[in-house]
């Protein structure tokens, strides 16, 4: 069998450096990877594998080695006949020389010998035939490092002191021992430290908590565990955040959640979580920083409005709250420019404090100059300047210019408003700045065709309607055309009104109408001119304190009834002249719909009355009273008082419409409208000289309609005599229920009453339907 060729004995080599053998490496394989003619192919028998050289030598198979160039085992032409044996194939290392080791980049330098480019360069020259083989990929060994010896590392010494901990699953976590626990909801609890001290605020925390809780707000009674766990962690950072806020950073929240399925007797099978609060040390402010408030005028009256001072404990609120009262006090004090940025707090765990930092740029202090409106054909300048509640020169404060823009929006003229100050002259020193209020409107719907209907047992029925043009002679000069056709009163009248006339909330009013009414009592067909300045409550302007003076013309035609007998009794003619006027106190906190409060008013009016010639005269005074007080949330009590009285002329010489009346829907309900009063002898409603009356109701919220509906029951009483000074003695009492809806405008009224004591010819019910409560 074929003797495997020796291998060959390793040549010396030296150590080269890293970049060098990298250079020699390169050098090398761009030896290898050099086309067939710029190395010397060597045909040498395979001997790695005996078997391999057997079948090679019966069949003539070859395989190229490479070579290097210049190498004296192989460049050798006595060896080039191909019938010699193969000898072993070359590694890497065989074909790097000993020149390249010691100088490897001039070595690399030397490129190719001069045969090599030579016939490398005859090849390049041939054309290459499409289907010319490729020839086998050259074989590169490179020896593994099997004989580097590798330090041994010293193994370790175990290590004691190292402690694992001894896990239970059965181990619950820690909670407060003897804490103070809280219901949140049915299965939500809070548990803080028995310690008062040691969060005061707790009962607040835990509305808060509850108001916002994920568990509180999804509580159903078929929550699983996995459920109540998932919405616990949200609790619990809700927690976390709700802590910083009252100025708890350390705190430690304790979550558990139970399943409470067991056999154990306090197991109800319901899911419950608890965190146990450890809230740790409260921090307080530590510096505040507040920007260029020291450079304001007022700085020191402003600083104390800001009231947080270095050492108080911390809390979020506290901080928005002071936020709000520093900008109302720049707002009032004369700084229509100032601004205030976001505070932002910097906490240190170490000294356990927060330093507040609020930057605040106060911007000049201001007066007011004038008021501009940029509409003047609409709404003047100086109309606005008349309405506005400051004067030039006063301090600049926001809250007039927010009353300005109301006192506009009240005038039913304008759709939006917007006030904006400009400053005019810049602060010098001591000496403020003057801002001028420019007014920029947008003007609404002046014409307004309006109407209503009511019903009322002793009043039938009545609809009334109106058309108005509320800027017809500028600024606020309105004309209303009204008209009125009832059961028992028909009206047709004129009236002018001008709003804000000559100063803020004064009212001019001129009323030219003609009517005939027919009550129980009375017939009458009048014609007035009436005349007054007012300033009374609005909508809008629900004001504490109403007043009223006017002059009234009155001719009117009127007789007494006498319906027992039928008899038709002759039309007296009055001429009527007479200044009434009214002043009234109201605390109540609605117009419409008070629930607190009271109010109280008095009416005045010397009158001369002329009848056949005949002149009378006399002072019709009235005193009217309410009170309001809620009771709970559900429930409010009202009741009212009314006390009138006419001195001076008999009772014959008084028109019967300028007498005293009781009955009807706002005064003793049950009775008809001015159906209650002294008789004659022959049954006829005289009407008196004297009144006084009293009513008390109970309105109860219900859950229907979301809680707008009411339910009413009310008793009223009243009593009518021909004596000036009020008396008792023949006193009338209704009684009854009633419901309210309440609307967004006010309340509609629906009461149905009775009269507990009636008169021939009283009805046994009456019904009444309105807007607004009865008082």
């Amino acid at each position: 069998m074929p003797v495997p060729a020796p291998r060959k004995t390793p040549r010396s080599r030296k150590w080269a450096s890293h970049s060098s053998l990298l250079t020699i490496i390169a050098a090398a394989l761009a030896a290898v990877a050099a086309p067939q003619g710029a190395v010397a192919q060597d045909v040498a028998a395979n001997t790695a594998d005996p078997a391999t050289d057997q079948d090679a030598a019966a069949t003539g198979a070859v395989e190229p080695t490479v070579q290097l160039p210049g190498d004296p085992a192989t460049d050798n032409p006595a060896t080039d006949n191909p019938a010699r044996p193969r000898r072993t194939p070359r590694t890497l290392q065989d074909l790097i020389p000993d020149s390249a080791v010691d100088d490897p980049e001039a070595w690399a330098q030397q490129g190719a010998p001069q045969e090599a480019r030579a016939d490398a360069d005859a090849i390049a020259g041939e054309s290459l035939a499409a289907d010319s083989p490729l020839d086998d990929a050259p074989q590169i060994a490179i020896p593994w490092p099997d004989e580097l010896d590798l330090p041994q590392l010293a193994p370790l010494e175990p290590d004691d002191t190292i402690q694992f901990a001894d896990l239970d699953e059965d181990m619950q976590a820690p909670t407060l021992e003897n804490g103070d626990v809280r219901s949140v909801a049915g299965n939500l609890k809070l548990a803080f430290p028995k310690d008062e001290a040691a969060f005061p605020k707790r009962g607040e925390f835990t509305d808060r908590f509850r108001s916002l809780s994920t568990i509180a707000e999804l509580n159903k009674d078929g929550d699983n565990l996995a459920q109540l766990a998932a919405r616990a962690k949200s609790d619990e950072e809700l927690l976390a955040t709700l802590l910083r806020v009252y100025g708890y950073y350390d705190a430690q929240i304790i979550r558990t959640v139970e399943d409470n399925s067991g056999d154990s007797p306090a197991a109800d099978g319901k899911a419950q979580v608890r965190f146990d609060i450890i809230p740790g040390q409260h921090y307080r402010f530590g510096a505040i920083n507040m920007g260029d408030l020291a450079t304001a005028p007022d700085a020191e009256t402003l600083r104390k409005a800001f009231e947080i001072q270095t050492g108080d404990p911390m809390s979020s609120d506290k901080i928005v709250e002071e936020q709000a009262d520093l900008d109302t006090a720049l707002g009032e004090t004369g700084y229509p420019f100032a601004a205030i940025n976001a505070p932002s707090l910097l906490i240190d765990h170490d000294r356990v404090e927060g330093d507040l930092t609020m930057p605040v740029r106060p911007n000049g202090k201001f007066v007011f100059g004038e008021v501009v409106s940029k509409m003047p054909d609409f709404l003047s300048s100086r109309h606005l300047e008349k309405i506005a509640r400051f004067d030039r020169g006063d301090v600049y404060q926001r809250s007039l210019s927010t009353d300005l823009r109301r006192a506009i929006v009240a005038t039913g003229l304008v759709s939006t408003v917007t006030i904006t100050p400009r400053a005019v002259t810049q602060p010098e020193g001591d000496a403020p700045g003057t801002v001028a209020m420019d007014v920029e409107m947008t003007p609404a719907k002046l014409r307004t065709i309006a109407g209503s209907i009511g019903y009322g047992t002793g009043e039938g029925v009545r609809v009334e309607a109106s058309w108005e043009h509320r800027n017809l002679f500028p600024p606020e000069g309105m004309l209303r055309v009204r008209g009125i056709a009832g059961t028992r009163e028909q009206l047709l009248g004129v009236t002018f009104r001008k709003n804000n006339f000559n100063g803020r909330d004064k009212v001019l009013t001129v009323d030219a109408y003609g009517s005939t009414i027919d009550t129980d009592a009375y017939d009458a067909n009048t014609l007035s001119l009436i005349g007054s300045l007012e300033k009374t409550s609005t909508l809008l302007f629900q004001k504490p304190f109403s007043w009223s003076i006017g002059m009234a013309l009155v001719a009117t035609k009127e007789r007494l009834k006498i319906p027992e007998l039928g008899l038709v009794i002759p039309l007296d003619t009055y001429f009527i002249a007479a200044i009434p006027g009214m002043v009234e106190f109201d605390t109540s906190d609605d117009l419409l719909n008070p629930t607190k409060g009271f109010r109280i008013a008095g009416q005045l009016s010397p009158e001369v009355s002329s009848r056949n010639g005949v002149q009378s005269f006399y002072v019709r005074s009235q005193v009217d009273a309410a009170i309001y007080k809620s009771v709970g949330s559900r429930v409010i009590l009202a009741a009212r008082g009314r006390v009138g009285s006419i001195p001076g002329a008999p009772l014959d010489e008084i028109a019967p419409s300028r007498r005293f009346y009781a009955g009807g829907g706002g005064s003793v309900r049950g009775y008809g409208y001015d159906a209650i009063g002294p008789r004659d002898e022959f049954g006829a409603n005289t009407g008196g000289r004297s009144l006084v009356e009293a009513s008390f109701e109970a309105r109860i919220k219900t859950g229907f309609f979301g809680g707008a509906l009411q339910v009413v029951p009310f008793v009223d009483a009243g009593s009518v005599s021909q004596s000036v000074t009020p008396t008792l003695e023949d006193i009338r009492v209704g009684a009854g229920i009633g419901v309210r809806y309440l609307t967004g405008f006010g309340p509609l009224r629906f009461d149905v009453a009775t009269p507990l004591n009636p008169e021939p010819g009283d009805g046994p019910v009456a019904v009444y339907v309105s807007l607004g409560q009865a008082f």
